[in-house]
């Protein structure tokens, strides 16, 4: 009876952990700057804008315009050839940065 227990105590912890384990998902958005956020501020386009302000010490973040929220990424190279342009980040989400998997173009 106690080795039934036991057991049934380890797989409930086993099963707890589990689910707790955080998934890799899907963010979709704009690449921005964490100068401009949702909204550039200079002329030239989101493309211009990002450049210039990374160049000026901005991070590269991802912009969700459909949820008014902004990302923090954890990989600053990935994002860069996508600079203001629409994308579908993968990655873990820890507070509010993503923990980057991969960065791609959104074609939608």
């Amino acid at each position: 009876m106690k080795k039934s227990a036991y057991l049934g105590v380890v797989f409930l912890c086993a099963v707890g952990l589990s689910c707790a384990v955080p998934k890799a998902r899907t963010f979709t958005g704009e690449i921005s700057d964490s100068m401009c956020g949702l909204k550039h501020m200079m002329p030239g386009g989101a493309k211009a804008c990002t450049d210039e302000c990374v160049k000026a010490g901005a991070k590269y973040i991802l912009a969700d315009a459909a949820h008014n929220k902004v990302y923090q990424l954890s990989d600053q190279d990935k994002p860069k050839e996508f600079s203001g342009e629409k994308v579908k980040v993968t990655g873990m989400l820890n507070g509010d940065t993503i923990e980057v998997t991969s960065v791609e173009a959104d074609k939608r």
